[in-house]
């Protein structure tokens, strides 16, 4: 597949990351044309002046990576994440709460999409897919359509299973066209990055992006 590079957001999110893995980071997007970085919230400042003006998306996390903290919460962090230059915003969904049956979700999503969309940037949301069932999986999807989120994301990378092909296919199925599907977690070869895209992602997540577009 041609320009698989420019579905990859190269991607450091360990606890244990640097400023120089930061460095690195930029400097690797930059080299193989990745479309963006994701980094920790803490090096989204840094990270900005090191992307300068290059062409590279910078993503951080909100609520990550649990998400269950209060929605105030996750709006105070995503307004340091965009006053520190941040373009795009992973916010982790309130797993317990859709497992509660709750409609807090919705809100939380549309309170975020507008707080995002002010400033002309993008949301996505992250509903952990190795936690929910497929009824959950279309819930989360619908309520992320109506509350005008921009992608739907697989996975945090921190729970027991990241991307599958058969939840990026259902995803699909229950997502207007208007709406990108960010697969993310344990993707780590081209064959992996190629089923993902075919399956309906949009965007790919992965700290192996060096090795997906070295092997193609």
């Amino acid at each position: 597949m041609q320009n698989i590079n420019r579905f990859i957001e190269h991607t450091n999110l360990k606890p244990t990351i640097t400023g120089k893995d930061v460095d690195l980071l930029v400097k690797e997007a930059k080299t193989h044309n990745f479309l963006g970085v994701c980094v920790p919230p803490f090096w989204v400042k840094r990270a900005s002046r090191e992307i300068g003006e290059a062409d590279i998306q910078l993503v951080t996390v909100a609520g990550f990576p649990l998400g269950y903290n209060m929605t105030e919460t996750k709006v105070e962090e995503i307004k340091l994440a965009l006053r520190d230059g941040a373009d795009e915003i992973d916010l982790v969904m309130n797993v317990s709460a859709i497992k509660d049956g709750m409609p807090w979700p919705k809100i939380e999503f549309a309170k975020c999409s507008k707080l995002v969309h002010d400033e002309y940037k993008i949301l996505k949301v992250i509903i952990e897919t190795a936690l929910l069932t497929d009824e959950e999986i279309i819930k989360a999807c619908k309520l992320c359509a109506d509350a005008g989120v921009d992608f739907v994301k697989t996975s945090t990378g921190f729970a027991s299973a990241g991307a599958m092909v058969e939840h990026i296919k259902l995803m699909r199925e229950n997502l207007p066209s208007n709406v990108g599907i960010k697969a993310s977690g344990g993707i780590k070869t081209h064959d992996d990055a190629i089923a993902m895209i075919k399956a309906g992602a949009d965007r790919l997540g992965t700290s192996s992006g060096i090795e997906i577009v070295k092997s193609k």
